[in-house]
C-alpha cells in the first residue's frame, strides 16, 4: 500500500504542475506577422486571439477598426467550433467515459 500512496502523491504533484502550466499559458502572448508586418496577430499560449493589426494600406482607412474586430470575432468563433468538435470526437474515442473535471486527454 505504501507504493499506492506514493503514486497518488506523485499524481497530485503532476496535477499541480499541470495547473501551473495552464496558468502560464494564459499569461503568455505570442505575435505572428505576415506580409512583411502588414498584418499581425497576437494569441495567448492557449490559442485565444488577443489582437489583430492590419496596415491601413491594405483596406479603406476609415474601416480598419471594424475589419480588425470582425477578423478577431471570426477567429474566436471558429476556434470555439473546433473545440466543440474536439470534445465530441474525444467522447467518441473514450466511449462516453466521463472523465473527472480538469482531466483531459491526451495527458
Amino acid at each position: 500500500m505504501k507504493n499506492l500512496g506514493q503514486m497518488m502523491k506523485q499524481a497530485q504533484q503532476m496535477q499541480a504542475k499541470m495547473a501551473e502550466m495552464q496558468e502560464g499559458l494564459d499569461a503568455l502572448e505570442v505575435s505572428g506577422a505576415a506580409g512583411g508586418g502588414l498584418v499581425s496577430v497576437t494569441l495567448t499560449g492557449k490559442g485565444d486571439m488577443r489582437a489583430i493589426k492590419i496596415d491601413p494600406s491594405l483596406v479603406i482607412a476609415e474601416e480598419v477598426e471594424v475589419l480588425e474586430d470582425l477578423v478577431t470575432a471570426a477567429f474566436n468563433d471558429a476556434k470555439a467550433k473546433v473545440e466543440t468538435h474536439m470534445q465530441e470526437e474525444m467522447a467518441k474515442a473514450t466511449g462516453g467515459l466521463n472523465l473527472p473535471p480538469g482531466m483531459n486527454l491526451p495527458f
